[in-house]
């Protein structure tokens, strides 16, 4: 199944463009448009060519206040930032906290031995889907990327695979992903990160750390994606009641969404077009 292409940069973890994915009905997430990837804090602007071919004009940073702090982004050429901090109303919660998690084998294992990782790690992901904070975060990511000035647009987190991977999940369910398709898309991502953070978790590993702790806190599992999603359709009954109600996102912003997003099949216009007919009323 078709996911995320990457992009072999020097200086930025896990890098990837959404363009290729396959919609259905022979649609596809438009290229070179939409990136993801970990925080850009070791980002070499003049160095790193293959981040400069991308013309990125948006940096979209989901991080925390804690995490922009220790970690600040160095921006592409002529990019500009825009924060929309998912986890700012939880900023301790084990996704802003990924190096320290793996900092201190002794506590780890006391803290999140016995499987409490994985149970952290999907709590976090329903806090996500159903926190205000979160929210508005979200949808200030939707309406940047639907603003045809601000593209191309770059998402990133820390590690790009939680909060980047609820937000690549929502946008690729908008433009019309099945959820096979959104979650061949999540998990790609693990060899990227497992690589990125083998560093920290030999040295976890070294000083005694448990395996299974390390694993679930450095990959995406299923589970995670399943618990929001799970969140997702118990609260608003699927994903239209989430974009309509829980991010309250208007219809002009999820058509330009997909009018610039979408190659293939049948255009936005088209569909304005059969909805305003089947609106219009009828006089016998």
């Amino acid at each position: 199944m078709e996911t995320a292409r990457t992009v072999p940069a020097a200086t930025v973890v896990n890098l990837r463009d959404l363009g290729g994915i396959a919609l259905g009905r022979d649609r596809r997430v438009r290229q070179g448009v939409l990136f993801r990837s970990g925080q850009l804090s070791e980002l070499a602007p003049d160095h790193d060519r293959a981040v400069a071919a991308l013309g990125i004009r948006t940096v979209v940073d989901l991080r925390t206040a804690d995490e922009r702090r220790w970690a600040p982004d160095r921006l592409p050429a002529r990019a500009r930032l825009f924060v929309a901090d998912v986890l700012g109303d939880h900023p301790g919660v084990a996704p802003a906290r990924l190096k320290a998690l793996l900092a201190d084998p002794d506590e780890a294992d006391r803290a999140l031995g016995g499987g409490r990782a994985e149970e952290l790690f999907a709590e976090t992901y329903r806090k996500m889907v159903l926190s205000p904070g979160a929210a508005a975060a979200y949808r200030a990511f939707v309406e940047t990327v639907a603003d045809p000035a601000a593209r191309p647009v770059l998402f990133h987190c820390t590690a790009g695979k939680d909060r980047t991977g609820w937000a690549a999940a929502v946008l690729l369910m908008i433009l019309g992903a099945s959820r096979e398709t959104v979650r061949a898309d999540f998990l790609a991502v693990n060899p990227a990160v497992r690589a990125a953070f083998a560093p920290y978790v030999q040295k976890f590993l070294d000083g005694g750390g448990d395996p299974a702790v390390a694993a679930a806190i450095v990959e995406v599992r299923p589970r995670y994606l399943d618990v929001a999603l799970d969140a997702m359709d118990e609260r608003w009954g699927g994903l239209d009641g989430y974009v309509r109600t829980g991010l309250r996102l208007p219809e002009a912003v999820l058509d330009r969404l997909r009018e610039g997003l979408v190659i293939g099949g049948r255009r936005s216009a088209d569909r304005r077009a059969e909805r305003a007919r089947s609106d219009a009323p009828v006089w016998l």
